[in-house]
């Protein structure tokens, strides 16, 4: 049995193939966990390439046919490309990264690696296409398939339902913390000794060449060859694990000290600027709580001991603050981290069929409108016919062309820099609410409008954000209004009155 860090909890088998120990390799296929540091995925493919004593390949591939493929997604994912291929190369792993030319093109590459590998070891990622691929590949490869899950602090496996509510999995995450924040991800896998690999094959790197030092290197006319939506264009933010530990230290250091006062306010700079980089896995859950930590001078030896009764730490079961024993802003990112970040991956991973398997309390996938709570469903629909006072067509917001200027500078932020401020973002969602002719119509113009042009888009994380404007893990709120019903309503006035935003406006407001 191969003796490997990574809990089992963590790992999936998806098929029912041997592992081929005469194999010429061990194969990474990096589809999520896009980063060489705190990866349980690629620490379980070294363990692998250890074990058999065999070379570690590393597929990391890129698709042009996936939905909203974009300069700016794809100039993301690129940028870490050329940080990991960097990292591989003084490691002596064999990295592949490859971008597809064309629709299709790609079909065959793994099949291709796979047929020489002893084993293949993939992320276990719950969203977007990437359930339905793996599960795909898993019936075609000859050798053992290996899924494992680096999304967040907990395993998403972790529970055996789908929670409805933030307190319900807040109560859940705090009684079992201690037990997996035990077992952390090797901060560098990669400084196992691995053995050499040879070149790929010449027919197999003619018909599927890596990605060309030109785009690697950020060329704008490699980028513009290749079949994708030019319209949304890149960012001015850097992708890559580089730029996201980057932007982690500045985090900690200057902006985590006020993030408590500072974070809802537009004007106020607090944001922590991660959700991109978590997304596209160039950076760890588990990277981010140690930096976290460490700034808060939190001792880890107390990790065994949270949740239980005799622990020091002093806190009420299920409460958003004291849980850690760190400052308030500490706690208040801690919350969004854990909390109503991975909520989200518990929906994705427990309620959506994979086709493996039973869906677990939850009526619908978790991107279907039906998965509303009954008593949302209810309120929209008995308030569907209500007169709205205004209706956009979807290339109207898309364009940020209506009256509302602070609805407009929000649209704006998410056409530049590919994200909205969070406040902000909530507000952005119950405008298209009201905007809609129906609430379902509302969840279509979101979802591609997100999904579109945010980074941090196609993401269970985001999918929560979405779905909690139209009553996810919310509560009915009176009084009952038109169109909103008991589904809890914000409007840009009051907004105004709470938040500052003189400069947002001025910045991204048209």
């Amino acid at each position: 049995m191969i003796s490997s860090s990574v809990p089992d909890l963590r790992i999936r088998t998806r098929n029912a193939m041997p592992v081929r120990e005469g194999g010429d390799h061990v194969l990474y296929w990096m589809i999520a966990s896009r980063r060489t540091r705190h990866n349980f995925g690629l620490e379980r493919a070294v363990a692998w390439a250890t074990e058999l004593d065999r070379p570690l390949v590393v597929l990391e591939a890129l698709r042009c046919g996936y939905r909203w493929a974009s300069d700016r997604l794809h100039r993301f994912v690129i940028d870490g490309m050329a940080d990991n291929a960097r990292r591989f190369a003084a490691a002596g792993a064999l990295y592949h990264p490859y971008v597809e030319p064309a629709e299709g093109a790609g079909k065959g590459l793994l099949a291709a690696l796979a047929a020489r590998a002893c084993v293949v070891v993939t992320d276990d990622y719950p969203c977007f296409f990437l359930p339905r691929m793996v599960a795909s590949a898993a019936r075609q490869v000859p050798v053992r398939l290996e899924q494992v899950d680096s999304n967040g602090l907990l395993p998403v496996r972790a529970a055996d339902r789908v929670f409805t509510t933030a307190r319900s999995f807040r109560i859940f995450w705090q009684r079992v913390i201690g037990d997996h924040l035990g077992a952390l991800p090797a901060a560098d896998p990669l400084k196992a000794r691995l053995r050499p690999a040879a070149p790929l094959p010449r027919a197999l790197a003619r018909r599927w060449p890596a990605a060309s030092p030109a785009l690697l290197g950020g060329d704008p006319a490699a980028l513009a060859a290749l079949p994708i939506d030019h319209a949304v264009a890149p960012v001015p933010r850097r992708g890559g694990p580089e730029a996201a530990r980057e932007e982690l230290a500045r985090f900690v250091s200057e902006r985590l000290p006020r993030y408590l006062d500072d974070r809802d306010h537009p004007d106020g700079g607090a944001a922590s600027g991660l959700s991109p980089y978590l997304h596209f896995g160039h950076l760890a859950a588990h990277e981010v709580f140690a930096a976290v930590a460490r700034r808060e001078g939190f001792r880890l030896d107390r990790l065994g001991r949270l949740g239980r009764p005799d622990d020091d730490i002093k806190r009420p079961s299920g409460s958003r603050e004291g849980f850690w024993g760190m400052s308030p802003s500490a706690e208040a990112f801690l919350e969004q981290l854990v909390t109503w970040r991975e909520i989200g991956f518990n929906a994705f991973a427990l309620g959506a069929s994979e086709g493996d398997g039973p869906r677990l309390s939850w009526k619908r996938d978790p991107t279907d409108y039906e998965s509303l709570p009954d008593w949302a469903l209810a309120t929209l629909k008995k308030h569907e016919r209500d007169r709205r006072p205004r209706v956009y067509s979807l290339e109207a917001l898309a364009a940020g062309a209506t009256y509302d200027r602070i609805w407009n500078a929000s649209q704006g932020e998410l056409l530049r820099e590919g994200r909205i401020h969070n406040y902000l973002r909530m507000l952005w969602g119950k405008k298209i609410l009201e905007w809609s002719p129906t609430p379902r119509q509302a969840l279509e113009v979101m979802v591609e409008l997100n999904n579109r042009y945010a980074l941090d888009g196609r993401d269970p994380n985001s999918y929560s954000g979405i779905f909690w404007v139209l009553g996810r893990y919310d509560r009915a709120w009176g009084p009952e209004r038109e169109i909103f019903g008991t589904v809890r309503y914000m409007s840009s006035e009051n907004t105004a009155r709470k938040l500052h935003l003189k400069e947002y406006l001025a910045r991204y407001a048209t």
